[in-house]
C-alpha cells in the first residue's frame, strides 16, 4: 500500500482547502501514534491529551468513536507504521479573528515506520545543544500545537548523521526538551525531568515514564533544570511515542553510561502489559 495514506474529514484525499487555518496560522494540534499489528498504541492517553488541548485552544474535538473508527480503517493490515491525527480549526477568512461558525477539520494520515538504527535504543545516542532558544508562552505550554517552526529551525542546525537529537533550552537557560522528544536525567537514584509551564510539549511517553517510575518505586521529580544539572547527572535519556526511550551516551563532550535506572524504565515501557 502506498504511503502516506490520508483521510480528510473521513474521505480518501491528499488535498486540503487553501484557507484552512491550520495551514495559514498553525491553528490546531496533532498527535502521533506508534502502530503495531494494526493498532494505534497508547490510544486512550493520546486521545485524552487531544481532547484537553482542544479545550485549551477552544476547538471542538471530533467524537472519539469517529476518530477510532477512522484510525483502525487506516491502520488495518500494517504490522508497523506511524499514525498522525491533525485537528485544525477549519477554514476561515483572512485575518486572525475566529470564524463565527468554525467547522474543525480532521486529518488522519498513515506513514512508514521510521528506520531508526537499533543501536540507538541498545547502546545510546549522541546529542548536541541547540543554539535556538524556545520562547516562553504559558498559554500554549504543554500543547502539541501545529506551530513547530522553532523545532524546524533547531533541527536544521546539524546534518551530522551521528547526532540523533538536540537539546533545547528556553530564553532563561532552563532545560525544556529535545527537538522531537522529552528529556530525563538521573541523579542519585532520582529521575528528573524539566517542568513545562512556560513552553515545551508534555509528551504522552513522558507521562508514561513518570507513571512507570512511580509504580517501580523510583523517585521522580518535575522541576526547573539547567545545564548544570546535566553536568552532574549519571544518566540521561530522550523519549517519545515512536522512539520509546533512547539512552544518551554522549552529550556535547560529556559521556554517560547506559545506567540501570534507564534500562529498568526502558524494559517497563516496552513490556506487553504497558502497550
Amino acid at each position: 500500500m502506498f504511503f502516506p495514506r490520508m483521510l480528510i474529514d473521513g474521505k480518501d484525499s491528499d488535498q486540503i482547502a487553501a484557507d484552512d487555518r491550520g495551514l495559514l496560522y498553525g491553528d490546531g494540534l496533532f498527535e502521533t501514534f506508534a502502530v503495531r499489528n494494526g493498532v494505534p498504541q497508547l490510544w486512550s492517553q493520546h486521545l485524552d491529551r487531544l481532547q484537553r488541548d482542544c479545550a485549551r485552544l477552544g476547538i471542538v474535538p471530533p467524537p472519539v468513536e469517529l476518530l477510532h473508527t477512522e484510525a483502525l480503517q487506516l491502520c488495518a493490515g500494517h504490522a508497523r507504521a506511524v499514525l498522525k491525527i491533525v485537528i485544525t480549526r477549519g477554514s476561515g477568512g483572512r485575518g486572525y479573528r475566529l470564524p463565527e461558525q468554525a467547522m474543525p477539520r480532521r486529518i488522519l494520515s498513515l506513514h512508514p515506520w521510521p528506520g531508526y538504527p537499533e543501536q540507538y535504543a541498545t547502546q545510546g545516542v549522541r546529542a548536541r545543544l541547540c543554539t535556538l532558544r524556545l520562547g516562553s508562552n504559558p498559554r500554549l505550554a504543554g500543547i502539541k500545537h501545529l506551530n513547530r517552526l522553532e523545532q524546524v529551525l533547531a533541527r536544521a542546525e546539524w546534518n551530522d548523521p551521528g547526532i540523533a537529537e538536540g537539546l533545547l533550552l528556553d530564553g532563561a537557560g532552563h532545560l525544556v526538551e529535545g527537538t522531537m522528544s522529552n528529556v530525563f536525567l538521573v541523579r542519585d537514584g532520582c529521575l528528573l525531568t524539566p517542568v513545562l509551564d512556560e513552553c515545551g510539549v508534555a509528551g504522552v511517553m513522558r507521562a508514561q515514564i513518570l507513571e512507570q517510575a512511580a509504580r517501580l518505586g523510583i523517585p521522580g521529580v518535575v522541576a526547573p533544570l539547567r545545564l548544570d544539572d546535566v553536568a552532574t547527572a549519571e544518566e540521561m535519556f530522550f523519549c517519545n511515542s515512536l522512539i520509546g526511550l533512547w539512552p544518551v551516551r554522549q552529550f556535547e563532550q560529556q559521556e554517560f553510561a547506559v545506567g540501570p535506572l534507564t534500562r529498568c524504565l526502558q524494559q517497563a515501557i516496552e513490556s506487553p502489559d504497558h502497550a
